[in-house]
C-alpha cells in the first residue's frame, strides 16, 4: 500500500499500516507533504463508486493504492491458530501444506497421533511421505501409521498406480500385524477372573471390529492390490479366512472351493461353483471330493446345473460307486444317471454303460431288466434303440451272474439259440417266451422249441408214463410247430409205443391229409400244363381273313398290292406278287415297310435306332444268303436261316408287338403337340394378317 500526491513534497515521518484482524503493524508508509506547516495525515476517506481510497492532511490529499491486500492473511490466521480461516485464504498447495503441517505437528506433540495422521496425509510438498512415516515408526504408533496410509490413499490420484499399490500393500501388512497382536493378547488373558472376562469381551469385540475393517479394506482395494503379494502375506500370517475372502474378491474360485472342501463345508463349496462366472471346469475338478464329502448335496447341485457334461463326471461317480454303502441307502449316482437318461435324454454310451453296471451290482434285477427293456433311442431317424454297449453289458451280467439279464441281451443281439440255452438254466418258461419272439424264421423257431423239448424230456425224473404225458402236453403248447416224430429221438429206445399211440395216429392222419392235398395240387398242375399245350397248338394254327379291298393304315393303299407296284420291305420275302404286310387282331392292317416307318417315327429315338439296326442286319443276311445260293432262295444254309429267323422275330417283336393305332404308341401321342417344332415355318404361313385398305391410309 502506498500514498502519493500530485505535487512534490518533503519527507515526513512514516505512518504505520495496522492489520485489523491481528492489530499488528504490517507496513510503514512515507508521505510527501508540499507544505512545511502540515501537521500530518488527518484522516482517510473512500470513493465507493471508483473503489479508491484517499488520505488527507490540512493542505493535501493523497491517493492510497491498494495492491493484493489479503496475500498474507493465511499466515495471519495461522499465527492466530484459526486454521479453517487460514485454509480458506491459502492460494497455493504450499500454503495449505504449511497449515496442515502446523496442525499435524501440534497434534503429534500432544500425542494425538490419529489426528496427526489425518493432517499429515494431506501434506504433499513441504514434508515427504518417508519423513512422515518415520515419525510414527519412531514412536511405535502402528495404528496411527495405518490411519496415515489409509488417508493418504484417499488423497492420491488414480494415476498414481504404483504408489497406491505400495501403500495398499503396506496397509495390508499393518492390518495383519494388528490382527495378530489382538489374537496374542486374547490368548494371554486369564479367563478365571471376572475382570479378565471383561477385558476378554472387549478384546474380542476389538478383534472382530478390526477383522471387519480389514475385510472392507480388501474389498475396496482389491483392484489395486497385487494379487500374488497379498495372498502370500495372508498365507504367511495364517489368515485363511481372509485369504479365501480375498480370493473370492479376485474371482480365484479354485482357492475358495478348495478351502471349503478342506473345512468339510460341501454345501458352501457347491454354492460357489453354482455362480455364473465360475468356470465349469471347476465342477469336474472338485467333483470326486465333493461327492465323497456330501453325495446328496452334490448330486442335487449337479441336477440344478444345466450345462454339465455327465461324461466328465464319470470318474467322480465311479469313485463314489466303489465305496461301501448301506443296504437301504439311496444310491445318489444312480439317481443322477437316471436323471440324465430319462429327463435330459442323454445319449452318451459311457453314461448308459455306467448306469447299467450299477444296476447289475444290485441284488434285485428289477431295475436292470427295466433298463434293458427301455428303448431310449426309439423314434429317432436311423438311430439305435439303446445306447449302451451290448457286448460290455453281456460280459458284466455274466460276471455278476445276472442270468435273466443275459437272456435279454442275447435276444437283443439276435443270438436266440444262446438266449434259449441260457434261459433253460434259469426258467423253462423264460426259454419258451424267448422262442416265441422269433416270428420271421420258422426253421429257427422250430429249432429253439426242439431245444426246449429236449431239455424238458431230459430233466423229467418222474414215472415214465407221467414223463410221456408231460411231453405230450408240451407238444400242445407248441401248436402245430412240433410233431411227435420231432421229439421221439429224445426218448430212450425202450419206451413202449403204446404210450404214444394217440399222438402217432394223429400225426399219421395229418400226413395223410397233406399227401391228399399234394396229390390234388399235382393233378391241377397236370391239367394246367395240358391246357397250355393245347393253347400253344391252337396259336400255331391261328389265321385271319382279309378283304382284298383292305387298305394299309398308313399309306391307304390296298394291302394286297402287287409287289411290282412298290418296293418290297427290306429283309422280307414277298409271297407271289404280294408285298409283306401285318394284320392285327383288332382288324388294322399295315404294309411291313409302312409299319416300320410309322413306328420309328412315333417311338423314342433309341427304340427307332434299334429297329433300323435290326432291319439293316436282316437285309444284309438275306443278301448274303441269296448270293450264296445263286439267288434261288431255296437252299439256304441252316445257320443263315436260323439267324434270319431270329432277327425277323426280334424285328416283329419291336414293331408288331401291338397295334400302333390301338396300343400304347397311340396313347403316348396324346401328349404330343398338334404342330411339331419342325413345322413352325409352315404354321406361320397360315397366319391371317389384317389388310389395311387404301381409304384407311388417307389422313383427314
Amino acid at each position: 500500500m502506498s500514498l502519493t500526491s500530485p505535487g512534490t513534497c518533503e519527507s515526513e515521518p512514516d505512518e504505520d499500516v495496522v492489520n485489523r484482524i491481528s492489530q499488528e503493524a504490517v507496513e510503514e508508509l512515507t508521505f510527501d507533504h508540499n507544505s512545511e506547516s502540515s501537521k500530518g495525515i488527518i484522516g482517510l476517506c473512500s470513493d465507493a463508486t471508483a473503489g479508491l481510497f484517499y488520505a488527507y492532511d490540512e493542505n493535501s490529499i493523497f491517493q492510497v493504492s491498494v495492491h493484493d491486500e489479503g496475500r498474507d492473511m493465511w499466515q495471519v490466521y495461522l499465527d492466530m491458530k484459526e486454521y479453517a480461516s487460514a485454509l480458506s485464504h491459502c492460494r497455493n498447495p504450499s500454503q495449505r501444506d504449511q497449515v496442515y503441517l502446523v496442525q499435524a505437528d501440534l497434534a503429534f506433540s500432544s500425542k494425538d497421533y490419529y489426528r496427526a495422521a489425518s493432517f499429515y496425509a494431506k501434506i504433499n510438498y513441504v514434508l515427504s511421505f518417508e519423513e512422515i512415516s518415520l515419525k510414527f515408526i519412531t514412536v511405535g504408533e502402528q495404528d496411527a501409521l495405518r490411519t496415515f496410509l489409509l488417508r493418504k490413499l484417499d488423497n492420491l490420484m488414480k494415476d498414481d498406480k504404483s504408489q497406491i499399490t505400495m501403500i495398499s500393500t503396506w496397509a495390508t501388512e499393518l492390518y495383519l500385524d494388528k490382527v495378530a497382536l489382538l489374537i496374542n493378547r486374547l490368548l494371554l488373558e486369564d479367563d478365571t477372573s471376572k475382570i479378565a472376562n471383561t477385558v476378554s469381551d472387549q478384546g474380542m469385540s476389538e478383534y472382530q471390529s478390526i477383522v471387519k475393517e480389514f475385510r472392507a479394506f480388501l474389498s475396496d482395494n482389491k483392484d489395486v492390490l497385487d494379487e500374488a503379494t497379498t495372498m502370500r502375506l495372508l498365507e504367511s500370517y495364517g489368515r485363511v479366512e481372509e485369504l479365501v475372502y480375498f480370493a473370492g474378491l479376485k474371482e480365484k474360485y479354485e482357492i475358495v472351493v478348495h478351502h471349503y472342501i478342506q473345512q468339510g463345508e460341501a454345501k458352501r463349496a457347491l454354492e460357489v461353483l453354482q455362480r455364473r462366472n465360475v468356470p465349469i471346469d471347476l465342477q469336474y475338478k472338485f467333483a470326486p471330493d465333493l461327492i465323497s464329502l456330501d453325495a446328496y448335496e452334490t448330486v442335487e447341485s449337479w441336477m440344478n446345473t444345466g450345462n454339465l457334461n455327465p461324461r466328465k463326471l464319470i470318474p467322480a461317480m465311479m469313485r463314489y460307486a466303489s465305496e461301501p454303502h448301506a443296504k437301504n441307502e439311496t444310491h445318489e449316482v444312480i439317481k443322477y444317471l437316471e436323471f440324465c437318461v430319462k429327463k435330459l435324454h442323454n445319449e452318451d454310451s459311457g453314461v448308459h454303460n455306467l448306469l447299467l453296471s450299477l444296476y447289475a451290482k444290485q441284488e434285485d434285477e428289477t431295475q436292470l431288466l427295466q433298463f434293458l427293456d427301455s428303448k431310449f433311442g426309439k423314434g429317432q431317424t436311423n438311430g439305435p434303440d439303446f445306447f449302451y454297449d451290448p457286448k460290455y453289458a453281456l460280459r458284466l451280467c455274466l460276471k455278476e451272474k445276472r442270468m435273466r439279464a443275459c437272456v435279454r441281451i442275447y435276444s437283443m443281439m439276435s443270438m436266440h439259440e444262446e438266449a434259449v440255452a441260457l434261459a433253460l438254466q434259469v426258467d423253462p418258461e423264460l426259454a419258451k417266451a424267448e422262442a416265441d419272439k422269433v416270428e420271421d424264421d420258422e426253421d429257427l423257431r422250430k429249432k429253439l422249441w426242439l431245444m426246449i423239448a429236449k431239455h424238458v424230456i431230459e430233466q423229467e425224473k418222474g414215472v415214465k408214463r407221467e414223463n410221456i404225458r408231460k411231453a405230450i402236453a408240451f407238444l400242445a403248447e407248441t401248436g402245430d410247430l412240433l410233431k411227435i416224430e420231432d421229439i421221439l429221438p429224445f426218448f430212450p429206445d425202450f419206451v413202449l409205443i403204446d404210450d404214444f399211440k394217440e399222438e402217432i395216429c394223429k400225426s399219421l392222419k395229418d400226413y395223410n391229409n397233406q399227401i391228399e392235398i399234394l396229390k390234388q395240387e399235382m393233378n391241377d398242375a397236370t391239367r394246367g400244363a395240358d391246357n397250355i399245350r393245347s393253347d400253344i397248338s391252337a396259336l400255331a394254327q391261328r389265321y385271319a381273313v382279309i378283304d382284298r379291298e383292305e387298305e394299309c393304315g398308313v399309306c391307304k393303299r390296298k394291302i394286297l398290292t402287287a409287289g411290282a407296284l412298290q418296293q418290297i420291305g427290306r429283309g422280307y420275302t414277298s409271297m407271289a406278287s404280294m408285298v409283306p404286310f401285318y394284320i392285327f387282331p383288332c382288324g388294322h392292317a399295315f404294309h411291313a415297310q409302312c409299319l416300320i416307318a410309322h413306328v420309328t417315327r412315333c417311338t423314342s429315338q433309341s427304340q427307332a435306332e434299334y429297329i433300323l439296326n435290326l432291319q439293316k442286319q436282316l437285309s444284309l443276311l438275306v443278301s448274303k444268303a441269296q448270293k450264296g445260293t445263286g439267288g434261288s432262295g431255296h437252299d439256304d444254309p441252316v445257320t443263315s436261316t436260323t439267324s434270319i429267323d431270329k432277327l425277323r422275330s426280334q424285328l416283329d417283336d419291336a414293331v408288331a408287338s401291338e397295334c400302333p393305332f390301338c396300343g400304347d404308341l397311340m396313347i403316348r401321342e396324346i401328349s404330343l403337340p398338334f404342330i411339331a417344332p419342325e413345322e413352325a415355318e409352315q404354321m406361320t404361313s397360315w397366319e391371317i394378317r389384317p389388310q389395311v385398305s387404301s381409304a384407311q391410309k388417307i389422313l383427314p
